[in-house]
């Protein structure tokens, strides 16, 4: 890899003063043909990798094709960085009449809250769902985030629906090793009265759930370059993401505070360890939670 920090007028410079003259324009040229140009750095080296990767993609596949073809909806979930609320500078530019205005610095205490979008995304009827918390992106609002998509949305698309299949991520607030994201995802299953198959995507591959490739990109897309100066602003901004191919977007505020730093108790421990139905394939990721009466 060929790097350097220098311009090409800095090189015609340089290149002058030592004897061998060569115009901007030739310069240009032999950098194209050496295909030296600016670029950005990707983010596509794996942090890891895990073992059992190539079983549980497999997995997956199987899991969405048996719900699609049985009715049953397949949903992506997962929470997109967190958002500052308020006059701060975001990255990006938009087509205006004239710059928009944004503090000299981007303090976390000039900011006028905190955004947690919250996204479910639905593979078969590409529709898309952001519900953006103003608190902490904990399992207990993930699972409020999935119980209001359902009973607003979810159960008027899927009437005859059997069961739900949830495609997350293994880390953050939909942890497949923590009790307490098992616990308020069995307390959603209880109150819907469906079960919930949970099949997490492996270790360091968190970018191949669907949802990254096919709901994150474009509300990124439509908020690049604009103030989160108000919560109505991003509301309307992130309904508009959208695509040719029919990707419509729904947005909504989830205003309760949720408690951080919540641990499952012994007696929780406990009570999971009579209800969550682990598959024989790759237990410690894939299982299913089944509503419990009286629970």
């Amino acid at each position: 890899m060929v790097f350097t920090d220098v311009t090409p007028v800095q090189l015609e410079e340089a290149l002058t003063a030592c004897g061998t003259p060569a115009s901007d324009d030739a310069i240009r040229s032999w950098m194209k043909r050496q295909r030296i140009r600016l670029r950005k750095i990707q983010k596509t080296k794996a942090g890891g990798t895990s073992p059992d990767r190539n079983d549980q993609f497999e997995n997956i596949a199987r899991l969405i094709d048996e719900y699609t073809s049985a009715g049953n909806p397949v949903f992506s979930v997962d929470t997109k960085a967190k958002e500052q609320l308020g006059q701060l500078f975001r990255a990006g530019r938009s087509w205006c009449s004239e710059a928009q205005v944004a503090f000299d610095h981007d303090f976390p205490s000039w900011a006028d809250g905190v955004l947690i979008p919250h996204g479910i995304y639905d593979p078969v009827r590409n529709r898309g769902h952001i519900n953006l918390g103003l608190s902490h992106d904990t399992s207990e609002f993930a699972g409020d985030s999935l119980k209001w998509y359902w009973n607003r949305i979810g159960v008027q698309s899927y009437p005859d629906a059997e069961s739900i299949l949830l495609l997350f991520d293994c880390g953050g607030s939909n942890s497949a090793a923590k009790y307490i994201v098992k616990y308020d995802l069995q307390q959603l299953a209880n109150v819907i009265g469906l079960p919930l198959r949970v099949a997490p995507y492996p270790s360091y591959c968190s970018k191949y759930n669907l949802i990254e490739r096919r709901l994150f990109p474009h509300v990124s897309r439509v908020c690049t370059g604009k103030l989160f100066d108000t919560l109505d602003r991003v509301v309307t901004l992130m309904r508009q993401a959208s695509t040719q191919t029919g990707l419509r977007t729904t947005v909504h505020v989830i205003r309760r505070l949720y408690e951080t730093g919540r641990n499952a108790t012994e007696e929780i421990k406990q009570f999971l360890a009579e209800t969550v139905r682990y598959e024989d394939l790759l237990p410690k990721w894939n299982y299913t939670l089944v509503p419990q009466n009286g629970q």
